[in-house]
């Protein structure tokens, strides 16, 4: 941890830079931007009957977008592991709870992109058919259904650690109880897809999903610039500690 020092009436205050907190709004913008990312590469390719022979015409776009989607993954879950020492003080089991579930939203992430990366090795047996078809309709289900699992793991982390900034007051209330909102809708559109009842990507799925997207980057830009918890103060000097005039 680092400090900066600056004068208030006469005497010197003392910020305190935290480095964890400043890491940690550093992950949130990083995992947003690699999904975004994944996602725009991604874009429909993966949709209607004849997928296969589109991802075959575009393998690099594909593969871009799997590794973006690993990224995503690793910054994903990295948020809430950097995030646990300072949670840990307040509520440890909601914190490790919060780790545990960022890190399975992790690997389900991790096995979406792999299922996209199955694909552009399928892509290349297309002369095989009916069964290349088949397997690849099996791979992309099971890369949308690992996608969805970890996007409602996502929602139950960030749910606890939100629940701890909000108890222990470490980031403002408004912006924990505008997380807690946000993940609630969220939770609310990961469920809506898993039942199929609303279809991937659709205006009511992002529209549910935006109040968090916007929300997470307003806790990073606060995260690193204003860090956790109330600043330091220097502590004013006794009149033993005073230097000799």
């Amino acid at each position: 941890m680092s400090t900066m020092s600056d004068t208030r009436a006469g005497r010197p205050v003392v910020r305190s830079r935290d480095a964890r907190a400043t890491t940690a709004g550093v992950l949130f913008i990083a995992a947003t931007a690699t999904s975004l990312i994944a996602t725009a590469f991604l874009g429909s390719l993966l949709d209607g009957p004849g997928f296969l022979a589109a991802v075959g015409l575009n393998q690099g776009r594909v593969l871009t977008a799997g590794l973006f989607q690993l990224l995503a993954a690793f910054t994903s879950a990295a948020i809430a592991v950097t995030l646990y020492p300072a949670l840990r003080q307040h509520a440890a089991g909601m914190a490790l709870g919060a780790v545990a579930f960022r890190l399975i939203e992790g690997v389900f992430y991790a096995l979406s992109a792999a299922g996209a990366l199955i694909l552009v090795s399928l892509s290349g047996q297309l002369t095989a058919g009916a069964p290349a078809r088949a397997a690849a309709d099996l791979v992309r289900d099971l890369r949308d259904s690992a996608g969805c699992v970890g996007v409602l793991a996502f929602y139950t982390g960030a749910t606890l650690y939100y629940l701890i900034f909000y108890r222990s007051r470490l980031i403002p209330r408004w912006l924990s109880a505008w997380g807690l909102a946000g993940t609630a809708l969220g939770l609310v559109a990961g469920l809506l897809v898993l039942f199929q009842s609303i279809g991937t990507l659709s205006g009511a799925q992002v529209a549910l999903n935006l109040p968090i997207a916007v929300q997470e980057m307003v806790l990073a830009v606060w995260l690193i610039m204003k860090g956790l918890g109330p600043k330091a103060e220097a502590p004013t000097p006794t009149a033993k500690e005073l230097p000799p005039a």
